[in-house]
């Protein structure tokens, strides 16, 4: 490999040409490569090395994410932990040169350890934090353990004492080098909701605003109604949209009629691929964001506005381009024959959950009378949407019951109410459509030999598997015989809806659960019990069901099986959208965390009842019924007794008196205090 092959390497694993030449030095003083008579460079014997992204812990260890193989080296199997004293002079998102090491810590058999030979390039260039007189910034983040000195010079207005601002940074490559950087913007009260959304933007490092190219060519889209050849008019169908009150993205439209033999099920989605072509700017930066956020009474779009709420918005009364999925069923929900179409629809009306909920389950006279033009369509999509539930669950689909939360803003921005979001019968039907839709295209692909991206659900260990065994039977459940298949854990699922362990078998059950992604290859999807799975029904807000519509109407306009085509390219973006979509994920699960910790600051002494969620040996995590807000309770404000951690049986026992505390079970509390600083919450028993 000669240095232009190397630094080649180097860039193609998301990282800069930075100091190259001081890297291959670095390398072989250290014994890690060798240079021949032609200039080229190999590695010796020692230990193979790796680059990747560093991903620390606030406590000062790390994993090494993305890791790629440097020339012939073995692919790993899991990310590689590196302690403290490996770290170098490494951050947080750093791309980084390493090698393994041999295993210093116990725990974690199968995962390796390494050592950060070189930083090859800074992840964050700026950072967010609180200024503090005279001319400090702290990081918000903890995995962030530094000050940044701001230089006088460098400063962008006045911040006040305490107000978020967003630094730029200029790092030196030693450890104890100080850090200096310059204020960039001033956020403002970290009190505010938007304030809050931009910590959390700078935190993930979320795309958050389109580039000009980007914006241009959304300007020149316009509505386009022609009808051409290869596209299905469906107007005279009597599609509807159904979704949440606040929704302003309609991706898909439904309609549903009876037959000789059964059902016919329209699903038509919006055509994003008509309106975002690869390799354009809109293109590129729509892969980049991977998924549409979404925060509280807040939206990061996947695509800029006048395409996710207008031109590819499925409006009622407006004709839009869809990908429609014509699907036959019998009476037993049997799928008879499935049909994919590039088309054109009017909705004919916006329904929300709440509206149909009050037609099909509450038949409320006055909504009934109001909709009664509707009511044939309603009635027969809930008898077929009734049998495509019930077939799902005798193959085995595991039904989970997974409290949501809800936050409501006021019409300033600020925080109005937290509860639990109340799911009803519309809501299921509209998933058995979209699982149905999904499931016929991945069907199609796996048919016809489509090279096409999957979502798929892998099987649990069955380490876990068996721990949860050994608990569940001190709790007394019946287990079925045959373990770690769909059908098992959804007749456990089952066998306690609406116990008293229901809340605790459904939190362990789920802990075995290995987490859902996008593949190339299909290995199905274990949660649905589902062969084929991919998801088609979202383009507007998930990068991933894009590239499917493109490969499904590439394979029906042009009969292209793409069976010989190379993968690889197909892989690297399964993987990078499956982390767009944790790193997405975990944005929202912490701007939520962040607006219930403000929430609760103003209810400090009020009294709750509680759901234990989790024990450990130094606190229990309680879970609110009323909100679904979570929080702890240090084991030293346990005042009555001193108490035992059983971490096998998940409890607490009182060593005196007996008293036991375990996961499921209900408790009255009251709110202690609030950390602002690390989003916590903590209560005390009563």
């Amino acid at each position: 490999m000669s240095a232009a092959e190397l630094s080649d390497f180097i860039a193609e694993n998301n990282t800069k040409r930075v100091n190259i030449h001081d890297s291959i030095q670095l390398l072989i003083e250290s014994n890690h490569i060798r240079k021949d008579r032609k200039n080229r460079f190999t590695l010796t014997s020692r230990a193979p090395l790796y680059t990747g992204t560093l991903e620390k812990n606030a406590k000062g260890f790390g994993f090494i994410t993305q890791a790629s193989p440097f020339d012939k080296a073995q692919a790993l199997t899991a990310d590689p932990y590196v302690s403290r004293s490996q770290m170098g002079s490494a951050q947080h998102g750093d791309q980084v040169l390493f090698r393994l090491i041999q295993k210093k810590k116990k725990s974690d058999r199968n995962r390796p350890e390494g050592s950060i030979i070189r930083v090859l390039s800074h992840g964050k260039k700026t950072l967010s934090g609180f200024y503090s007189d005279p001319g400090i910034v702290i990081p918000e983040d903890p995995r962030f353990p530094f000050h940044i000195t701001i230089d006088k010079s460098k400063r962008s207005g006045t911040p006040r004492n305490g107000e978020a601002v967003i630094v730029r940074l200029k790092r030196g490559e030693r450890r104890t080098d100080s850090i200096h950087g310059e204020i960039v913007e001033i956020l403002g009260n970290p009190a505010s909701v938007d304030v809050q959304m931009r910590l959390v933007i700078e935190k993930f490092s979320l795309p958050h605003t389109f580039s000009n190219r980007a914006l241009k060519e959304t300007e020149n889209l316009s509505e386009d109604s022609s009808l051409s050849e290869d596209r299905l008019d469906l107007r005279n169908i009597g599609h509807v949209t159904i979704d949440g009150e606040t929704a302003k993205d309609f991706d898909d439209a439904v309609f549903v009629r009876k037959t000789d033999k059964g059902y016919k099920l329209y699903v038509s989605i919006a055509d994003v691929s008509h309106f975002v072509r690869p390799r354009s700017a809109l293109d590129k930066e729509a892969y980049e964001r991977g998924t549409s956020i979404y925060f509280p009474g807040r939206v990061i779009p996947m695509l800029p506005e006048k395409l996710s709420n207008d031109l590819c918005s499925l409006l009622p009364e407006k004709d839009r381009f869809t990908v429609t999925a014509i699907l036959d069923y019998d009476t037993k929900g049997n799928l008879l024959g499935k049909k994919f179409a590039r088309s054109i629809i009017r909705s004919r009306k916006r329904f929300t959950y709440t509206t149909v909920k009050k037609i099909l389950i509450d038949n409320d006279p006055e909504t009934v009378t109001e909709h009664k033009a509707y009511l044939t369509f309603l009635r027969t999509a809930r008898k077929l949407a009734e049998i495509l539930l019930k077939k799902r669950k005798q193959r085995g689909s595991i039904g989970f019951t997974v409290p949501e939360s809800a936050i409501t803003l006021d019409k300033n921005g600020e925080i109005k109410a937290i509860s639990i979001i109340e799911r009803n019968f519309a809501h299921q039907m509209i998933e058995e459509f979209m699982l149905a839709a999904n499931e016929a295209v991945a069907s199609f692909f796996t048919e016809q030999q489509i090279q096409g991206l999957y979502r798929i659900h892998e099987r649990p260990d069955q380490e876990k598997v068996e721990e949860f065994c050994t608990f569940a039977k001190t709790l007394n459940v019946h287990l079925p015989p045959k373990n770690n298949t769909p059908e098992w854990y959804a007749e456990i699922v089952e066998q306690c809806r609406g116990t008293s362990t229901e809340y605790l078998i459904n939190n362990l059950l789920l802990r075995t659960m290995k987490q859902a992604r996008y593949s190339p290859e299909n290995i199905g999807h274990f949660g649905l019990a589902s062969q084929n799975y991919t998801h088609f029904t979202s383009p507007i807000r998930r990068y991933p069901d894009l590239l499917v519509h493109r490969e499904l109407m590439t394979a029906i306009l042009e009969n292209n099986r793409v069976t010989q085509r190379d993968t690889t390219h197909l892989q690297k973006k399964a993987e990078f959208l499956s982390n767009r979509e944790r790193t997405a994920v975990k944005a929202e699960r912490e701007m939520t965390e962040r607006l219930k910790v403000r929430y609760m600051g103003r209810r400090i002494g009020d009294k709750f009842q509680a759901i234990i969620s989790g024990i450990t040996d130094f606190a229990m995590f309680v879970e609110l019924k009323e909100s679904g807000i979570s929080g702890s309770i240090g084991l030293e404000n346990l005042k009555d007794d001193y108490y035992l951690f059983d971490g096998k049986n998940h409890r607490l026992i009182g060593e005196i008196s007996g008293n036991i505390y375990r996961i499921g079970d209900c408790i009255n509390i009251q709110l202690l205090d609030v950390d602002y600083t690390r989003n916590r919450i903590h209560f005390i028993p009563l």
